[in-house]
């Protein structure tokens, strides 16, 4: 668990998904594809009718007369795949594939109309099929550009809005009709056509990137709060139906910047027919999710979120794909974006293909998919789902199913290379952006520089601190003395990465409980609990991550399929967490002590790591310019009256913040608003004062100025 095992992975690693009991989903993981072995796309597509561009299908019927137009199959067209370009794709290299592949509106010789392009180099011949030419594969032939692995056509006949779909026949003769790989707009599920599309959206974001890229990450405030946009808040009119982009942006916008968080971290947004993987069986990586509105949609929600002062993160999901036949599975007839070898190029556990991290053009689209997100949606990071599934060979896999590297090891040298030239141009391009990695194993220098032999992301999820410190806290009191490593024993390794502390999404699905139902005792203590470690938390080395519904104390797990149940804001208790979350998150971004040296050791101080008896740790906080902030834990729900607390100096401690606060739902025990330092020296520092630590409570002290 983090660094307490160092080069070891587990079967299971603690933090990923695991597969479901087979009463859910039908026993089929998240990760898993559609029962129906398309993702919720094994709709045939063949049902389809000729312009205009409408969802509803008739049956396909093969227009009565040839359509008119022209189609130009001329070595690039467009002009859109040039020398440079294919050798670039060949060569990994090509960070603007989405501007030269795909559909895109182009003039050609003074005529309007739409150049596709495609990589496929088995392909024995592919045409482009849509709503133009009433889906016949005879009408819009494709051919190569000078002899290359490139396809080219352009159609004055295709228009924006149309569906689309390459035929590809591959080299054993069969034809597929394939989504187009880049994509900006496709068909809802379970329809799984490409649509030509051009964005239109005028951006009003440009001071909050103006000064997001003269930030310093690292010593900023940084709260996150993590969103899954279809079980967000649903209307109440209407629960089964999932708010689009567009609908959700203002609200959204207005409760998070009310509740403090200074980043949205979206579960993946990238097109997924298949509502129950949550968006992680990504199957169009540039398109968003068309269950959710369209792709100009999105960007008025990172716009929206901007412009209210909130940082957007991405979900990204370059470790694997689902093995739908219509998507990138065998797109030209053979292996071509997954490895060829299934003992690196199939997922066991998800039952999805692991993209051929070492092939250049498969290289070049991931690294154009994450410049894509960073550029064209103007997000302010990116989350790497899943990163030790790429990072070794052996990940969850049996002893003789696996391949070694080139040098006999289990590492994945080739994803190595690829995480640290995306993490190398995503910062040179912005130097503001985030890139945070879900890796839950002790591999060494994930969030340190490339050139330092790091992976050169700027953060990394603290999975170790996480299970860690919810394993403490699962503990009925009387036993915690028992377990009191698992309070303290992140700091050992605290400041070894620049860490996230997340308590996410994947902590209250597959049958793990809510937070809050985690916790031991009667409600009054479970609610205890819960804001114990919030105010933990908050204060705690690291920048901090709450999924949705963790700020109302939801008793349930989360469900995809299920609004968030924010009627249990009218119960004090869970209102009492919300005003808490509230006033951590302004607190403590009104204190540079709690961030501007998360990642120092000179900013942190223990008072008391060690009485495990009477379940109490406390520490310092100290900022960059010498601000303190002393924060002290009572995990036992007997209170702690007249306990000696060292502080650095003599004076006035004001109590800024107590989680047993009667406007939190707490009883109200506290220090009557300050103590004072004028004591005897005590754990390490020159002064104390007699302090009253409320039960399963947090409390925050700050010298008054003088």
């Amino acid at each position: 668990m983090g660094a307490r095992r160092p080069g070891r992975v587990p079967r299971r690693l603690p933090g990923h998904r695991r597969p479901r009991p087979a009463a859910v989903l039908g026993g089929r993981h998240p990760h898993a594809a559609h029962p129906a072995g398309t993702g919720e796309g094994r709709v045939r597509d063949r049902l389809r009718a000729g312009p205009p561009p409408r969802l509803g299908r008739p049956a396909r019927r093969r227009p009565p007369t040839p359509p008119g137009g022209r189609v130009v199959t001329a070595p690039d067209p467009a002009g859109l795949v040039g020398e440079l370009d294919r050798h670039l794709l060949a060569e990994g290299r090509h960070l603007e594939l989405h501007h030269h592949l795909g559909a895109h509106l182009r003039t050609v010789d003074g005529a309007e109309g739409v150049a596709f392009s495609v990589w496929a180099p088995a392909a024995q011949h592919i045409s482009v099929v849509g709503d133009w030419n009433y889906w016949d594969r005879a009408t819009t032939p494709m051919a190569r550009v000078d002899g290359s692995d490139v396809w080219a056509a352009f159609s004055t006949d295709a228009l924006e809005g149309h569906r689309y779909k390459f035929a590809i026949t591959g080299p054993d003769g069969t034809t597929v009709e394939h989504a187009d790989p880049m994509a900006f707009r496709t068909e809802g599920a379970p329809a799984t056509a490409s649509l030509v599309h051009t964005s239109r959206h005028q951006w009003g974001d440009a001071d909050w990137l103006a000064g997001r890229d003269a930030a310093d990450q690292w010593a900023s405030p940084m709260s996150i709060y993590e969103v899954h946009l279809g079980s967000w808040r649903r209307d109440p009119a209407e629960p089964l139906r999932e708010r689009t982009f567009r609908e959700v942006a203002p609200e959204l916008a207005a409760y998070v910047k009310d509740l403090g968080f200074t980043h949205v971290e979206l579960l993946p947004v990238m097109g997924h027919p298949f509502a129950g993987s949550w968006g992680y069986q990504v199957t169009s990586y540039f398109a968003p999710a068309a269950r959710w509105g369209e792709p100009d949609d999105l960007r008025f929600l990172v716009d929206t979120l901007h412009q209210a002062g909130i940082g957007v993160i991405l979900d990204w999901v370059p470790a694997h794909f689902p093995k739908d036949e219509w998507a990138l599975g065998r797109f030209d007839g053979t292996p071509l974006y997954e490895h060829p070898d299934p003992r690196r190029g199939e997922q066991l556990d998800w039952g999805t293909y692991v993209f051929d991290f070492g092939r250049g053009g498969v290289r070049s689209f991931l690294l154009s998919n994450a410049r894509f997100w960073l550029s064209e949606y103007h997000v302010d990071g990116l989350r790497v789902d899943a990163v030790a599934s790429m990072l070794y060979l052996d990940y969850s896999r049996p002893a003789d199913g696996w391949l070694p590297n080139e040098h006999g090891g289990r590492e994945n040298l080739e994803a190595v290379s690829l995480l640290q030239e995306v993490n190398t141009v995503a910062h040179a391009d912005h130097p503001g952006v985030l890139s945070i990695a879900e890796e839950s194993t002790a591999w060494p220098g994930v969030s340190r520089p490339v050139d330092g032999g790091g992976l050169g992301f700027g953060f990394k999820w603290n999975m170790g601190w996480m299970h860690d410190t919810l394993d403490y806290l699962a503990q009925e009191p009387i036993h915690r003395r028992y377990h009191h490593h698992d309070l303290t024993f992140g700091l050992h390794y605290a400041f070894t990465e620049n860490f996230v502390l997340p308590l996410s999404h994947d902590e209250v699905v597959h049958g793990k409980g809510s937070l809050l139902t985690k916790m031991p005792g009667d409600r009054w203590q479970q609610l205890a609990n819960v804001r114990a470690l919030y105010g933990w938390m908050w204060a705690h080395p690291g920048k901090q991550l709450l999924f949705m519904g963790g700020e109302l104390a939801q008793e349930r797990e989360w469900d995809h399929d299920r609004s968030l149940d924010w009627h249990l804001l009218a119960d004090p208790g869970h209102g009492g967490v919300q005003h808490l979350v509230r006033d951590l998150n302004h607190g403590y971004q009104a204190r540079p002590a709690l961030w501007s040296c998360d990642f120092d050791p000179a900013g942190f101080v223990w008072l008391v790591g060690d009485d495990a008896d009477r379940n109490v740790a406390a520490f310092l906080r100290i900022g960059s310019a010498g601000q303190v902030l002393a924060c002290a834990a009572n995990l036992s729900p007997e209170p702690r009256y007249e306990y000696l607390l060292g502080l650095p100096a003599a004076g006035r401690w004001r109590e800024v913040l107590n989680t047993d606060a009667e406007a939190y739902g707490g009883s109200g025990v506290g220090n009557l608003g300050a103590v004072t330092a004028d004591g005897p020296a005590a754990h390490g520092q020159p002064t104390s004062a007699p302090v009253t630590l409320p039960p399963l409570a947090v409390v925050w002290f700050e010298l008054e100025a003088t």
